[in-house]
This record gives C-alpha cells, sequence and structure tokens, in this order.
C-alpha cells in the first residue's frame, strides 16, 4: 500500500507502573493479580507531516497522581526526529490529566478537540467530585487558552485531518472520547486511545471503572473494529503487551518506542 495517505505510526511509552487488575474493570476481576499499566502518546508522520495523538503528562502532573515518568515525551518524539517545536497538529483524545498535559510542549501546533468534550470539561459536570477526578484544572485552562489564542480546531464526530487521517467520535470513557484511523502499508489502524484501555476490554466486553456513559464504552469496541482493518490493527491506550507486540521503531528505542503500522509479532 502505497500513495500520498499512507503513514508510519509509533507508540510512546513515556510512564508506567505495576496495579491490581481489579482496578481496571468496573465490578472487579475475579483473575486479580498485579498488572503493568503504560501511559503511552503516538505520533503519525506521513507525507502530510507529523501528527501527535495525546500529550501525556508532566512531572507536576506525575507527583500529584503517585506515578513515574521512565521517558520524557520530547525525548521520544526526539528519537524519532520529531522536534516538538515543528509539530503543527496535536489530537487530543479526551481531556483527562494524562493525555492532556506538557501543554507547553508543542508551542506551534494547532490542537484538535471535540465540541463535547470541551463542554464537558469545563461545565456543570465539573462541579462534581467524581466526575472531575480524571482531569487537572491546569491542564484544562490551557486548552481554554489556546482557544482564545486561536490554536484550537473542534471537530463534532467524524473528521478528516489530512488524506488518511481520520478522527471520530466514540464518547463512553469522556464525554467527547474520540478514536485516530490512520491508513497505513499494513491497513487502517486504530488508535483507540481510552476507548479501550486493554485489550481485554475490546475482547471480553469489560468496561474500565472511570466511565461517563457504559453503553457508548460498549458500542464503542464494535466502531472500533469497524474502523480497523482487523482486530489487530486496534491500539489500545494503557496494554503493556502493545511494546511486546509490536517491533521496536530504531535503534535505542527497545521498551520505548514501537511501530504500528508494522505487522505485529
Amino acid at each position: 500500500m502505497s500513495g500520498d495517505d499512507v503513514h508510519e505510526v509509533f507508540a510512546i511509552k513515556y510512564a508506567g507502573h505495576s496495579r491490581l487488575s481489579s482496578e481496571s474493570f468496573l465490578f472487579g476481576d475475579p483473575h486479580d493479580m498485579m498488572m503493568d499499566f503504560n501511559y503511552y502518546v503516538w505520533a503519525i508522520r506521513g507525507p502530510h507531516g507529523v501528527f501527535v495523538v495525546d500529550t501525556g503528562f508532566d512531572e507536576k502532573g506525575a507527583a500529584e497522581r503517585q506515578r513515574k515518568i521512565s521517558k520524557p515525551v520530547g525525548e521520544g518524539l526526539k528519537l524519532l526526529g520529531i522536534d516538538p517545536d515543528s509539530v503543527r497538529n496535536v489530537i487530543i483524545t479526551h481531556m483527562h490529566w494524562d493525555h492532556t498535559g506538557n501543554y507547553e510542549l508543542f508551542p506551534n501546533a494547532r490542537y484538535h478537540v471535540q465540541d463535547c468534550e470541551m463542554a464537558y470539561a469545563t461545565g456543570r459536570c465539573m462541579c462534581h467530585t467524581t466526575m472531575r477526578i480524571p482531569f487537572r484544572a491546569d491542564d484544562v485552562v490551557s486548552i481554554v487558552r489556546k482557544v482564545f489564542a486561536d490554536r484550537v480546531t473542534f471537530h463534532d464526530g467524524a473528521g478528516e485531518l489530512a488524506p488518511g487521517i481520520t478522527v471520530h467520535k466514540i464518547g463512553g470513557h469522556s464525554m467527547g472520547l474520540m478514536c485516530v484511523r490512520v491508513k497505513t502499508r499494513r491497513g487502517y489502524v486504530v488508535i483507540s486511545s481510552d476507548a479501550t484501555h486493554l485489550y481485554r476490554h475490546l475482547d471480553e466486553g469489560k468496561v474500565f471503572p472511570i466511565t461517563y456513559n457504559v453503553a457508548e464504552t460498549i458500542e464503542g469496541y464494535q466502531t472500533l473494529k469497524r474502523l480497523a482493518s482487523s482486530r489487530q490493527h486496534v491500539i489500545p491506550g494503557h496494554d503493556a503487551m502493545v511494546m511486546d507486540l509490536y517491533p521496536s521503531a530504531g535503534p535505542n528505542c527497545d521498551g520505548w518506542v514501537v511501530r504500528l503500522d508494522a505487522d505485529p509479532k
């Protein structure tokens, strides 16, 4: 597959921690055990430039949530030859703390956000402690400031950012959560972000405990499978298996950056 709509796709692991598996499933997990939970950002590179998907969290966010950054996001991008200053497009799949931090890392980028995600993160739902748990006020305010600086493009449902790159509203985990569909040499890869945190969510119809709408989450699994060329083309948002399934992106990338446009092992 070749042409001006075919892209390379990378997953960059910038942090991770171990947790009981029951913490990742609504109603728990009968096989409760310790599991690795990774944090990623993604990079799309092709004939229309670089698109960064989500921005991760910074050291301040890590300290607040008792997480540890293994490799800063900017270093992972530079390993791929991507200078954050040169990035012109950042896709924010949703505005939770671990997907929209590092808000000064891309000074020249235009941010892509769903209409209803901005409304959700700045509206009446944030008056409730439970609903605002996955958000950081500073991260949300940073996106609002970008709106006033004319650096945000809003999407309502599905939209094309460039030939071969489209976004699709899923909802569920957050009101305006969206996934990213990318045409690659092996077919259509779908960066699900938190539309499915783990392969088990997708395969077993299970749901992550922090969820705005359970029905949308479960229906979203079918949308992911429909958009992707196959089940093997769906990339979960936090599954540690991604690092084992996909090949290293190059020298010095082992355990850090993998290629998602390559066939899984």
